[in-house]
């Protein structure tokens, strides 16, 4: 197992440009960000406006460029494809059923993403192993993944991110403080009871599913060919 600075170096050191700094501004990602910019200043990082997120989180990347005075790039979903999709399934589609959600998911997050890392070697996460069961196995380098993805974080506790948090003052996106633990689009993130599992304010209508919107761990089974399904129908749609 490496420390976090040695994950981040590995990366840089085997893949240069390569390498993608992903984050959705959340504590995590924030910390691999102040870790990584250490060792390459010149860092791509990106991050998906999905069309639907709280106006804290636009107040974080603000937050975050005037931090390091650094550019971010800010990935949108394909309006038509967005639009095929509500004109079918309408805007709040998600709360339907978990294939639903994760159809949303897929049009205003997954694929953004995709095509934002789109020829990058290596992808930075802030993913943790006690974040949730779904992420309980995850590695600091995942060279199963194409790009490798490399997770610095994958050993710490919620408690050394906050100590890190702390210690070298990071900006600290504006709704932990009004109880959120994870944080996603506005309808489908709420703070939580204090001790309620981290990921339970995400998608918290949903029961047997899990808490993932698909950009890291993916569907399987009947949810997957549903979306896939639904997808293709938005396709031809119109």
């Amino acid at each position: 197992m490496r420390s976090a600075e040695e994950a981040i170096g590995w990366a840089i050191s085997e893949f240069g440009n390569g390498v993608v700094l992903a984050t959705s501004m959340q504590k995590g990602g924030i910390v691999v960000l102040d870790l990584a910019l250490k060792v390459s200043p010149g860092l791509r990082v990106v991050t998906v406006d999905t069309g639907r997120l709280p106006e804290e989180t636009f107040e974080m990347i603000e937050a975050v460029r005037q931090r390091y005075g650094i550019s971010i790039e800010t990935i949108s979903p394909a309006a038509d494809e967005v639009g095929r999709m509500v004109e079918r399934f309408g805007p709040n589609l998600f709360y339907r059923d978990a294939s639903s959600r994760l159809l949303c998911c897929e049009v205003r997050k997954v694929k953004p993403f995709e095509r934002a890392v789109k020829g990058a070697k290596a992808i930075l996460t802030g993913l943790r192993r006690d974040q949730s069961e779904s992420r309980n196995l995850v590695e600091q380098i995942d060279g199963n993944s194409a790009p490798v993805k490399v997770n610095p974080l994958a050993y710490w506790s919620a408690a050394d991110v906050n100590e890190y948090t702390e210690l070298h003052r990071l900006p600290v996106h504006p709704l932990y403080a009004k109880g959120y633990a994870s944080i996603g689009c506005g309808p489908c993130t709420r703070a939580i009871d204090v001790g309620a599992d981290v990921r339970s304010g995400r998608w918290w209508w949903e029961s047997g599913s899990e808490k993932e919107c698909g950009i890291h761990f993916g569907p399987n089974g009947a949810v997957r060919r549903n979306v896939d399904v639904m997808l293709d129908e938005i396709a031809h749609h119109g």
